[in-house]
C-alpha cells in the first residue's frame, strides 16, 4: 500500500464553528484554495488553486485508488470538502490521524496532538495559522503577497506535523474494524437527519415573543432597566431584603424553595425561565440546516478517548432535555401554527415546554419512520457479567427488575414484597439509585451527585445504603480491588496479566519515547493509560498515574486512577463495543441509522421495519461476551422523543 497525506486550505461564507462542517462545504461560495500533499513521506507539495494552478493528474488518481490510504488530520473535512468540490474520492481507503491519536487516549487537534507528544518545533503545527486563516478563509480578503506565501507554508507544515504524528503512531495501530466503524460514522454524518424546520421556527418565534412578555414583567416589577442583567437583578433582590449570592441557576432553584415574597419569587421564576439555555438549540439548528433540510455531523467517533465512546457535535444530542408533555404530538402542533395563546393556557413555563420539545424537531425522511430502541441497563448488565455477580446476572436472565432485586439483596426483603402497594415498595428507590450509583466504588457522595436526596432519602441514612450495595455485591467489589491492583503490578514490573477476561499489558515504542499501560478488552479492543507511572496519592497509598488531557482546562496533565474508575472505562468499553457490534448489525441488514446516542439507535426506515425486530437485533448476544444478556426497548413514531 502507497500512503497519500493531504491538508486543504479552503473558503466558505458561511461560519464552520456554528455550522459544522458539512454545512460550510455545501455553500455556494466554498472552493478549495490550497491543497497540500506528500506521497510517501516524500516533499510536501502545495497547489496554489486560488492562482490557477492544478492537482497533479496522478495525485486524482490516487484520490480514487484502493490501494492508495489517505491520511488526513481530522480526514472527514477532507474527504468531504474534495467530494463537495467535485474532486471524488471513495472514503473506503481514507484514514484519520486525529482518530488515531484519540484511540491512543491523545488529545484531539493537531496542535494539541503535537504537543503532548512533544514534536520538534521544525515538525509542529504552524502558530501562526489563526491569524492567516481569519484573514483568507471566513470573508473576502485584499490580496497580500507576504500573506498568501505565509499561508502556503502553513498549510505545507501542516502536511509535515500530520505526518509526524502518524508515524509517531504507527507503533500502535488503529484495528481495521475500527476505521472501518468511523467510515461508517462519516457517511451517517454525512447522510445527516431531518429536521421539522416549522416546528424550529415556529419554537423560535414562541421564544421570542415570550421573552419579550417575561421582560416586560420584570421591568413592571423591579423598576430596571434590564432585569435580565446579573449586576442589576441582584442588587435588586438584596434591596429587597432577601441576601442572594448570584444569580445562577443552582442558587436561584435554591432560593425558589424557602418562603419569599410573591414578588422577589416571580422575579427570580422569571430569571429562571429567561436562563433556560436549551432552548438555544433551536437556533443551533436553523444554522446546522444544510441540504435537504437535514443536520449533519452531530456525532464524533471516539470522542471520549477512554473508553471509545461516541459524544455528540453541534446539537449536543447527548444532553438533549427529556419529554413528559401530554399531549406531546399535539403540543408541536401549537408550536408549528405559533399558537402562543393556546400554550399560555396549558403549561406553565413555555420555555420548558420548548425545551422539552427539542428532541421532537428530528424528524424522519419523507414516507418513513423513525424506530428506536435502545439497550437497557447495559451498563449494570456488563459490570454483572464481567465480575460474574451471578445473581445479578440471574435477575437479568429471568424478570429483570433489577432495582426490586438490588433492594431484596440490600434489605433481605422478599422481591414480591416490593410492589405498590405495599410499604417494603419504598426500599426500591434505595435499590435503584445504588444500581445507579455504586458501580464504581463511588461511595454517598456519588449517591448524592446520582439524586439520592431529590429523591427523597436522607443523607443520615446514605452511608448504609453504601454498606448494603456493597456486600449484596462482593464480586464488584472484588472486581475493583483485582482491576487496581492488576494495573499498578503490570505498571510495576512490565508483566502481562489476565483477569475475567481482561488482559493488562505494558507497550512502548523505544523510538518514539511512548509508553502505555493498556487494558485489551473481550472484543479484542484496547484501552490505553500514556505514560502511567505509580505515585502516592492524597491518603498517602498507591495510586496509577498517567497523563491525559483534562476535560476543564484542555490541558496536557498528570491524572490519578483507581480500582473502580478503571472499572468504569471498562464497562462503558465494552458496553460501546456492544452497540458497535449492533450497529453493524443493523447496516448489514440494509436498514440506515440516522444519528445514536449513549445506548440509543435512531433508525430512519420504512413500515416494514418494527420494534421488536430492532429490539431482537439489539438482543442478539455478542460473539466475545458469551453469556452476556443484552436486551432492547422502543418505540416508534413520526419524530423523535425520550420513549
Amino acid at each position: 500500500m502507497r500512503h497519500l497525506s493531504i491538508d486543504i486550505e479552503t473558503f466558505s461564507d458561511i461560519d464552520i464553528q456554528k455550522a459544522g462542517a458539512y454545512r460550510y462545504a455545501q455553500s455556494e461560495q466554498f472552493r478549495i484554495m490550497l491543497f497540500a500533499y506528500s506521497f510517501d513521506g516524500e516533499e510536501v507539495q502545495v497547489v496554489d488553486l486560488e492562482n490557477g494552478e492544478e492537482i497533479p493528474h496522478f495525485i486524482l488518481t490516487a484520490l480514487q485508488d484502493m490501494e492508495v490510504i489517505k491520511h488526513a488530520y481530522n480526514a472527514a473535512f477532507e474527504w468531504y470538502c474534495l467530494n463537495c468540490a467535485g474532486i471524488k474520492t471513495p472514503l473506503d481507503q481514507w484514514q484519520c490521524t486525529m482518530v488515531h491519536a484519540m484511540y491512543l487516549s491523545l488529545p484531539a487537534g493537531l496542535a494539541n496532538t503535537g504537543e503532548a507528544l512533544g514534536i520538534a518545533e521544525d515538525k509542529k503545527k504552524s502558530a501562526v495559522g489563526k491569524q492567516l486563516i481569519r484573514y483568507f478563509c471566513v470573508k473576502p480578503y485584499k490580496p497580500d503577497a507576504v500573506k498568501w506565501k505565509a499561508f502556503k507554508e502553513y498549510n505545507r507544515q501542516d502536511v509535515v506535523s500530520e505526518m509526524e504524528i502518524e508515524n509517531r503512531l504507527s507503533g500502535f495501530p488503529v484495528p481495521e474494524l475500527e476505521w472501518e466503524r468511523w467510515r461508517q460514522d462519516i457517511a451517517m454524518n454525512a447522510y445527516g437527519v431531518k429536521v421539522d424546520t416549522e416546528l424550529v421556527n415556529g419554537a423560535i418565534k414562541i421564544q421570542e415573543q415570550c421573552e419579550e412578555e417575561l421582560l416586560n414583567e420584570a421591568v413592571r416589577l423591579t423598576q430596571l432597566e434590564n432585569p435580565n442583567s446579573p449586576t442589576q437583578l441582584l442588587n435588586w433582590v438584596n434591596a429587597q431584603g432577601y441576601p442572594l449570592e448570584n444569580t445562577q441557576k443552582a442558587t436561584i432553584e435554591s432560593a425558589l424553595k424557602e418562603d419569599l415574597p410573591l414578588k422577589v419569587r416571580r422575579v427570580l421564576e422569571i430569571r429562571q425561565q429567561l436562563g433556560k439555555t436549551s432552548v438555544k438549540k433551536y437556533e443551533a439548528m436553523t444554522n446546522t440546516i444544510g441540504e435537504g433540510d437535514r443536520v449533519r455531523g452531530i456525532s464524533q467517533f471516539y470522542g471520549a478517548s477512554k473508553t471509545g465512546r461516541f459524544s455528540g457535535r453541534l446539537v449536543q444530542m447527548q444532553n438533549l432535555p427529556r419529554n413528559y408533555l401530554e399531549p406531546l404530538a399535539e403540543t408541536r402542533e401549537c408550536v408549528k401554527r405559533q399558537d402562543y395563546e393556546t400554550l399560555k393556557l396549558l403549561f406553565d413555563s413555555i420555555p420548558d415546554t420548548l425545551s422539552q420539545l427539542i428532541r421532537t424537531a428530528f424528524i424522519p425522511s419523507t414516507g418513513n419512520q423513525f424506530v428506536v430502541a435502545d439497550f437497557s441497563a447495559i451498563e449494570a448488565r456488563v459490570i454483572a457479567w464481567l465480575a460474574k455477580e451471578t445473581w445479578v446476572q440471574e435477575v437479568f436472565a429471568t424478570h429483570g427488575k433489577i432495582y426490586e432485586a438490588t433492594a431484596s439483596q440490600m434489605f433481605h426483603v422478599p422481591i414480591e414484597k416490593i410492589a405498590k402497594g405495599n410499604p417494603e415498595y419504598a426500599l426500591r428507590q434505595k435499590g435503584k439509585v445504588a444500581t445507579l450509583a455504586l458501580g464504581y466504588q463511588g461511595g454517598t457522595n456519588a449517591l448524592i451527585s446520582m439524586g439520592a436526596l431529590k429523591m427523597g432519602l436522607s443523607e443520615e441514612e446514605l452511608p448504609e445504603i453504601v454498606t448494603r450495595w456493597r456486600a449484596a455485591n462482593q464480586r464488584i467489589v472484588a472486581l475493583w480491588s483485582a482491576v487496581g491492583s492488576y494495573a499498578l503490578r503490570t505498571v510495576r514490573d512490565g508483566r502481562a496479566r489476565q483477569v475475567n477476561g481482561l488482559i493488562f499489558r505494558m507497550e512502548q515504542d523505544l523510538k518514539h519515547g511512548l509508553r502505555f499501560l493498556t487494558i485489551e478488552l473481550p472484543s479484542k479492543r484496547k484501552l490505553f493509560y500514556c505514560k502511567p507511572y505509580i505515585g502516592l496519592n492524597q491518603f498517602g497509598g498507591e495510586s496509577l498515574y498517567f497523563y491525559t488531557q483534562n476535560q476543564t482546562t484542555k490541558k496536557w496533565e498528570e491524572s490519578s486512577t483507581f480500582g473502580g474508575k478503571l472499572v468504569e472505562n471498562i464497562v462503558q468499553g465494552i458496553a460501546r463495543d456492544c452497540l458497535c457490534e449492533t450497529l453493524d448489525r443493523i447496516t448489514s441488514k440494509g436498514y440506515r441509522i440516522v444519528f445514536h446516542v449513549h445506548d440509543e439507535v435512531i433508525v430512519d426506515a420504512g413500515m416494514d421495519l418494527t420494534v421488536e425486530e430492532l429490539c431482537g437485533i439489539m438482543a442478539e448476544p455478542i460473539p466475545w461476551a458469551k453469556g452476556l444478556i443484552l436486551k432492547g426497548a422502543g418505540f416508534s413514531g413520526q419524530f423523535y422523543q425520550k420513549d
